[in-house]
């Protein structure tokens, strides 16, 4: 299933909305793109939402990981929302869970971080 993605930004926060598998191939590097992007227009706090995402390869993984080390070195932070229960698994499994805070929603999310 090919990947594709909707960026938001509001309120200085920007909202990564990923659908299909994350797999890293040529989307990783557009991601992290976006990221760049978001930091060099002082956005420090990124959440991404996964609803719609099925699988994560470890590329996937890799790319996840890149987003949140740049949002760190600035300060920042990266926040994972909505994952499936295959995700969550694999959240736990490779301990994503303790690097990552992950909310159930975007607006828990949000209201989490602007409180």
């Amino acid at each position: 299933m090919k990947v594709s993605y909707d960026v938001l930004k509001e309120n200085n926060i920007l909202i990564l909305q990923i659908k299909g598998d994350l797999i890293g191939d040529d989307i990783g590097p557009r991601l992290v793109e976006v990221v760049s992007d978001a930091i060099n227009e002082k956005m420090i706090i990124c959440i991404i939402d996964l609803k719609d995402v099925r699988y994560i390869s470890s590329s996937g993984i890799g790319v996840l990981i890149t987003m949140l080390t740049k949002m760190r070195n600035v300060g920042g932070e990266v926040y994972l929302c909505s994952p499936s229960e295959h995700v969550k698994k694999l959240l736990i499994i490779t301990k994503l869970n303790n690097i990552f805070t992950v909310y159930e929603s975007i607006s828990e999310a949000k209201e989490k971080i602007s409180g």
